[in-house]
């Protein structure tokens, strides 16, 4: 079984996914993960001696084209029509803020 899991571990993953939790959430979500890793507890009962591992669950395999840019004529109307553009780049907002606040 592994340790339980602390408001203080749920209040950091819920900030490393950008979350806020209110004081009245914490516990709720608390339990609720609890709960979840539980499961995974369970999943250490199973004997899976021998069990072939699993790559995957169909016999299909993936068939990938070849990776050839076919349109670079379009670049300049492309650029032409994006909201923002640098040095011949497109320009996006920022996702993840490494600021640290």
């Amino acid at each position: 079984m592994s340790e339980k899991i602390s408001k203080d571990t749920v209040s950091h993953v819920a900030s490393l996914a950008k979350l806020e939790l209110t004081d009245k959430q914490l516990p709720y979500f608390t339990d609720q993960l609890g709960n979840i890793m539980g499961i995974f507890d369970s999943l250490n009962e199973v004997d899976t001696n021998d069990v072939e591992p699993t790559f995957s669950v169909t016999d299909q395999i993936n068939v990938m084209r070849e990776d050839v840019a076919d349109n670079w004529g379009e670049r300049d109307q492309l650029l032409k029509n994006a909201p923002d553009v640098a040095d011949g780049l497109i320009r996006t907002p920022t996702i993840i803020d490494e600021s640290g606040d």
